[in-house]
């Protein structure tokens, strides 16, 4: 198995994904995720293996609604904030362990539905990407469910337009402008050391049809592709409109209204896929 981006792990064992779910368009994405979650999955109790989760987000969050979750990260520092978090907790986490989402130290067969919110994005390469899938299939129980996050290929494209003028003057650099050109063509996101770009490391992001054959391809069926935050993400100040409650179930119903609609699905950011394991 090849490594991921050195730059990727040391950026989450520097802690920089703590919080990133509970401001800006993050909010949205966590609402969203989890209420697509909670139409899916079977009831609780049952096992879900949250793989490649951080320090468990989501984790606790299914430990709170009566799941026996296990969660599984590379990063050392998340790890141990997730072990920190579920000390003394009332609804602590099943297990919590350092682990390569492409080899998880559990039995074929184990766990009723599984979270992959993170490694599709970050292993770069086709066949790796499968190796993780398939290692998804063997845990899966027949039947068991999937959740699938990938980010769309115009993220960063898309993120620095709407910045644009607002302290972030990256469409007038030509280097930038080369890095998501090959980025959009190809999908594979690699930093250009000539712009002053300083977001995400090397990364690989996908076009809604192009993760479901990847998905398919690993042997799932039924893959249903959604726009998790559709175009609400735009909005000026979310994190003021968030606070209020009528101006915050305006922003989900503009992302639930679009989160099927293929020809602006792009616009989403981040897209998530339910798949199934043949029973």
């Amino acid at each position: 198995m090849k490594a991921i981006d050195a730059e990727v792990l040391a950026g989450y064992n520097a802690g920089i994904e703590k919080d990133r779910l509970r401001s800006g368009l993050g909010l949205i994405e966590f609402e969203r995720t989890k209420e697509i979650l909670g139409q899916a999955l079977p009831p609780a109790p049952a096992v879900i293996y949250d793989v490649g989760g951080g320090y468990g987000e989501y984790s606790f969050w299914l430990a709170e609604c009566g799941y026996d979750a296990y969660l599984f990260d590379i990063s050392e520092t998340h790890i141990d904030m997730a072990t920190e978090r579920s000390k003394g907790c009332a609804c602590p986490l099943k297990g919590i362990e350092i682990a390569d989402a492409r080899s998880i130290g559990q039995p074929s067969e184990s766990a009723d539905a599984i979270l992959l919110f993170g490694p599709m994005y970050h292993i770069v390469e086709y066949g790796e990407r499968q190796l993780c899938l398939g290692e998804c299939l063997r845990l899966l129980k027949p039947g068991g469910l999937l959740f699938t996050a990938a980010i769309t290929r115009y993220a960063t494209l898309l993120w620095a337009t709407a910045e644009y003028g607002q302290g972030n003057s990256l469409l007038d650099e030509n280097a930038f402008f080369e890095m998501v050109e090959h980025e959009i063509k190809t999908g594979h996101h690699i930093k250009s050391p000539e712009s002053s770009y300083r977001g995400m490391g090397r990364s690989y992001f996908h076009l809604p049809d192009e993760l479901e054959r990847e998905i398919e391809a690993a042997g799932f069926v039924g893959t249903d592709i959604r726009g998790v935050i559709g175009p609400a993400w735009l909005a000026p100040d979310i994190d003021g409109a968030w606070a209020d409650e009528a101006r915050r179930d305006s922003l989900m119903r503009v992302a639930r209204l679009c989160e099927k609609e293929g020809s602006i699905m792009g616009l989403s950011t981040h897209l998530l896929s339910v798949s199934s394991k043949k029973r």
